[in-house]
């Protein structure tokens, strides 16, 4: 949960208790760790939560989300916006909307009772995490053993392996290969056809009749071995060492290349009236905030 604190100003009289103009009096809400964001040429991230309902949000002028997304070679992205507006707000309703904000027509049912607008300075990081979900951890990857996954590419297709879905470039898919057949995330069980010490996974010919893995095609070569069948009871062609046809692959199959973006956001030299810290971590934006266009990377490597 995120906190925040905020002192009051009263002045009050109940029974024969007064409290004069000037005491302090320190409230807390929480908010939960994520925030959402929304806008196309005004960037607006925002939280909010009920029982009481309330929100928090900052508001950076020409800006937006595709900015902060696009990451430098390293996969990071790092910016601190100055004087952007923070706006604290109450609401009498018991819940909240999710679309509260950023609606071409405001919500009539929504009644705001506070309204406090302010300025901070906004620190936002991004961090790129690629992935090829292949069913085998990034750590095992590492086929070489020396903690650098970029320069393990054991089809030398130019993709390294822990972004390769294809890590043999036998066109079949590494996660169909029974990398991890226990599926406790570690590749030591992985299938191993033709008992030659190398998983199917890392095995060029899979069943080891001297025919490479991608080879083995019939009638018409589609870059899918795993669809050419001889014998049902055996399995796929490339599998079975009693068939040997040769149909010589002419490209790889297209790669898919899954993103993370772990965006977080602290806020700071906060001017907010009531406010009681300088400093705020907003949280981390919401995966579903991010359109599903920025989260997969395509490409076919050269064959």
């Amino acid at each position: 949960m995120r906190k925040l604190f905020f002192i009051l100003s009263t002045l009050c009289i109940i029974g024969l208790t007064s409290c004069n103009d000037g005491d302090i009096i320190t409230v807390e809400f929480d908010f939960e760790d994520t925030f959402k964001a929304c806008g196309e040429t005004d960037l607006l991230f925002y939280k909010t939560k009920n029982d009481p309902s309330e929100s928090l949000s900052v508001l950076i002028s020409n800006y937006s989300l595709e900015e902060i997304l696009n990451v430098e070679d390293d996969n990071t992205f790092n910016a601190t916006k100055t004087n952007v507006a923070l706006i604290y707000r109450t609401y009498s309703n018991t819940s909240l909307p999710n679309d509260l904000f950023c609606n071409e027509i405001p919500n009539a049912d929504i009644i705001i009772t506070q309204n406090d607008e302010g300025t901070c300075s906004a620190v936002i990081n991004t961090i790129l995490i690629e992935d090829d979900n292949d069913g085998i951890l990034a750590e095992f990857e590492d086929i070489n053993g020396n903690g650098d996954l970029t320069d393990d590419d054991t089809d030398g297709d130019g993709i390294p392996n822990y972004l390769d879905f294809d890590d043999d470039g036998d066109n079949v898919p590494t996660k169909d290969e029974k990398p991890d057949e226990n599926d406790d995330k570690n590749p030591d069980d992985a299938q191993d056809t033709d008992d030659d010490g190398i998983p199917d996974y890392l095995d060029s010919d899979d069943d080891g009749d001297s025919v490479l893995t991608r080879d083995e095609e019939k009638g018409e070569q589609d870059e899918n071995p795993a669809n050419d069948v001889t014998n049902s009871d055996v399995g796929a062609d490339y599998l079975n060492p009693d068939v040997n046809d040769v149909l010589p692959a002419t490209a790889y199959r297209e790669h898919t290349i899954y993103k993370t973006y772990v965006v977080t956001l602290n806020i700071i030299n906060i001017n907010l009236e009531f406010i009681l810290q300088d400093d705020f971590n907003f949280g981390t934006l919401s995966d579903s905030e991010i359109d599903s266009n920025f989260k997969l990377r395509k490409v076919t490597p050269d064959f």
